[in-house]
């Protein structure tokens, strides 16, 4: 008996130059496995660069860090923050191509704060430039001590990295 879709059977029965059918993936089948590994690597891609950027953060942290403890030297010295200059606190409100963040400070509730904080450059800045520009900064009370993080994205005030934006 001869099967046409058992081409092995023809082999065996004297039919040699019948070859066997290989098995392979259709078109649409390898278009499929394309479209879905394209997916998975825009999220993946995505996520990376969520990542990246908050380890960006670090460069930003350390710096406010370091604001933070020459601003409470300066209110050592004066009792307020009130007068407390850019200067004061090593803050340079520019980008340049030595980091990603511009730093500034503001002096707060009748001299009783300070808000440290950094602003991701978006030109001018260590490449890669960020695509959305936010600002990274926190709140510092020198009489308590207390602290306070935020973040938001500054053209729609959203909240970023987890932070409140205050």
């Amino acid at each position: 008996m001869y099967y046409i879709n058992r081409t092995e059977e023809f082999v065996r029965e004297g039919f040699p130059h019948i070859k066997p059918l290989i098995r392979s993936f259709t078109l649409v089948e390898l278009i499929i496995v394309v479209i879905i590994v394209g997916i998975l690597a825009s999220l993946g891609l995505t996520q990376y660069n969520l990542v990246v950027e908050k380890s960006r953060l670090a460069e930003a942290k350390v710096r406010i860090g370091t604001m933070r403890q020459l601003a409470y030297s300066y209110y050592l010295e004066n009792g307020t923050v009130t007068g407390m200059q850019d200067a004061d606190v090593g803050a340079d409100n520019t980008c340049s191509s030595t980091g990603f963040y511009a730093y500034d400070r503001a002096n707060h509730g009748s001299g009783t704060y300070a808000r440290l904080g950094a602003t991701r450059c978006t030109s001018g800045g260590k490449t890669p430039n960020a695509s959305k520009q936010y600002y990274y900064y926190m709140h510092f009370w020198p009489g308590t001590g207390q602290i306070i993080w935020s973040c938001h994205y500054t053209d729609d005030n959203s909240s970023c990295f987890g932070l409140p934006a205050t």
